[in-house]
């Protein structure tokens, strides 16, 4: 462990950051005239693999079922259904 000034802490903040996540030290605290005032300790790492895509292909999504509520939750908004707003062509 080591300690640290607030004075020195802020003119090494990006070292000490570094210090940190490469494990060069597990923790740094930061002293406030003698005192310890703050600890600095490396954030828990997760895997961003695991987080970004990874519940893919287990749900299904149906487009056409999804779309054929449109006009049942526009009426819990109050908003009349698309046939009935003004200035609407009915595409077909």
């Amino acid at each position: 462990m080591v300690m640290m000034n607030m004075l020195d802490a802020k003119t090494n903040l990006s070292k000490l950051v570094e210090a940190v996540e490469t494990g060069a030290e597990s923790e740094i605290v930061i002293a406030r005239n003698g005192r310890p005032a703050a600890r600095l300790v490396p954030l828990a790492r997760s895997d961003a693999s695991t987080l970004i895509g990874s519940a893919k292909g287990r749900f299904s999504f149906d487009k056409e079922l999804f779309d054929a509520m449109d006009d049942e939750i526009a009426s819990m908004f109050g908003i009349p259904p698309e046939e009935e707003l003004p200035g609407h062509d009915a595409v077909a």
